[in-house]
């Protein structure tokens, strides 16, 4: 059988601590793994498809051009920037507009999350050209480590063995919750809250000024220890007792996929849009209020406590290397085939 030729373009590895950076890594690196394909990167030859990650205007001319069956990655909604960057009102209306044409003008636009296949629709994007496929993340980069390694991880950063760690992850910014993180750690002071990444957008993040001063004067309890880079990742995780995403709004974090890999409870803000690919297994709270009482309950019930780090586990069997990899390469051929039809009609 012939090889199906993919041509991947993005640049969302440029700028690190960006959850589109993992997700664009781990997707490439899971469908290389297949004999069906050949995989190209930024490549200017010619390819069955153009698989676009990244929004850059270069890539919206790539759009333009009728080489290959253009298919994007939907890893945000125009909506879901509020709260992520600042930009002149004017100025943001316009990037959003943009935003919109880009995903209709692809053949094909992959969500990551199905609760998000509405929104897209009402946004004047055709349903019959939107396709989910779950994230992944590789267990040969993401797994459990043994309690040894995990205290001479905390030795590292000075974090006692016994303390009950809270772990957070992402950009530092309104949207991720940060102001949130930081309110529930000064309720609870015996708990160390530890948060990974930094302002990927620099100045104009959202709520840059307030951020930026709790992210360099935090309380006693809590760290902020900048964008870790993606391969030392694994070890925060596995010292941290929970993951701790107080977000106001996601798509599908790769920080979730990359935490239950160590089978590390999630506590996550009660989102409608974590039903459907969580199944319900994890911890949630609406307010500050309930994340101080959960973070208190999964210190201190160890039978809940080991029942959260199963439900982890299941999720991490659900997102198998094996059933999304099939998802691809059934959807690559797909279109490829719905391609050849159409020619030859």
């Amino acid at each position: 059988m012939e090889k199906i030729t993919v041509n991947m373009l993005s640049m969302a590895d440029k700028v690190d601590g960006q959850g589109v950076g993992s997700a664009y890594l781990e997707q490439v690196e899971l469908v290389k793994s297949s004999p069906k394909f050949n995989i190209l990167i930024n490549s200017k030859e010619k390819a069955d498809i153009v698989h676009i990650h990244t929004i850059e205007p270069q890539n919206y001319i790539r759009l333009k051009d009728n080489k290959g069956i253009k298919v994007a990655y939907c890893h945000f909604l125009p909506e879901t920037l509020d709260g992520s960057i600042k930009l002149p009102k004017p100025v943001f209306n316009i990037f959003k507009k943009y935003v919109v044409n880009f995903y209709k003008n692809t053949d094909y636009l992959v969500v990551v999350n199905p609760i998000f296949i509405d929104d897209l629709v009402k946004h004047g994007i055709e349903r019959e050209k939107i396709k989910y496929i779950p994230n992944y993340v590789s267990k040969d980069q993401f797994f459990k480590k043994s309690k040894n390694e995990i205290k001479n991880i905390r030795k590292k950063l000075g974090i006692a063995e016994d303390k009950f760690v809270v772990l957070g992850v992402g950009q530092v910014q309104t949207r991720k919750g940060v102001l949130d993180f930081v309110e529930v750690a000064k309720k609870l002071p015996d708990v160390e809250f530890v948060w990974c990444g930094g302002f990927s957008f620099g100045a104009i993040t959202d709520g840059f000024d307030e951020l930026k001063k709790i992210y360099e004067c935090p309380p006693k309890n809590v760290r902020f220890l900048g964008i870790i880079p993606r391969e030392e990742m694994n070890d925060m995780y596995n010292m941290a007792d929970v993951l701790f995403m107080p977000s106001y709004n996601e798509l599908f974090p790769m920080a979730i996929l990359e935490a239950v890999n160590s089978e590390k409870p999630l506590l996550l803000r009660n989102l409608d849009l974590y039903h459907n690919i969580l199944f319900d297994k994890y911890v949630s709270g609406k307010n500050n209020r309930d994340f101080v009482r959960e973070i208190k309950n999964l210190r201190d019930d160890k039978i809940l406590y080991k029942s959260e780090c199963n439900h982890s586990k299941e999720i991490n069997q659900f997102y198998s290397k094996e059933n999304v990899l099939k998802i691809w390469e059934d959807f690559y051929a797909e279109i490829v085939e719905k391609s050849k039809d159409i020619v030859e009609s």
